[in-house]
């Protein structure tokens, strides 16, 4: 099972990249987790994609189209989503053959605060309806505090939030077989 792995965020120090490193780390046997860029895609033009995609958009499109299924992980600006996340959605998203149609989605984050990105979660779920992807609905992983459950290099290190992270993605592996059923 072939997952593409999006981070919400561009810092080298982030928390959330730091996340999805783990969940790959993390994944159970038979999913692989390859982790998408988008720090290269250009602000959203639809006069530049009405010129044909950028290469570095081709290239997302691709990796969405070619997965089975689609980890999330966002932290969360003020009160949602990253413009950055955002931004490579909505480049994704585009006509023809939009990408996220049906596909079995897995979302979490990390923040500094006590709520660990739920709005942002929240958000997203929001646009994963428009897109007609298919989320997973638990366990939510919300990775609250996050500065205390990483250690110096960025490692996942708190062993509680590991068993969440594991248990999403065999939610999302279970949800994924089950999707890829109903349409055999």
């Amino acid at each position: 099972m072939k997952v593409i792995g999006i981070s919400g965020s561009l810092r080298k120090g982030s928390f959330n990249t730091a996340a999805l490193r783990a969940a790959r780390d993390l994944a159970p046997e038979g999913m692989s987790i390859d982790i998408a860029e988008i720090g290269d895609l250009p602000l959203y033009n639809d006069d530049l994609r009405a010129e044909g995609y950028p290469p570095p958009v081709e290239r997302l499109r691709g990796q969405i189209a070619g997965a089975d299924a689609i980890l999330f992980v966002t932290p969360e600006y003020n009160y949602s989503i990253t413009g950055v996340l955002k931004n490579a959605i909505d480049w994704a998203s585009r006509p023809p053959n939009q990408p996220f149609e049906g596909k079995p989605v897995a979302i979490m984050g990390a923040s500094g605060g006590i709520f660990g990105t739920a709005r942002a979660q929240y958000h997203l779920r929001q646009m994963l309806v428009y897109l007609n992807a298919f989320p997973v609905n638990k366990p939510e992983v919300m990775i609250g505090q996050a500065q205390s459950k990483f250690d110096v290099d960025l490692n996942l290190a708190d062993e509680t939030t590991r068993e969440f992270v594991r248990q999403l993605l065999v939610s999302l592996a279970d949800w994924t077989r089950r999707l890829q059923a109903g349409r055999a």
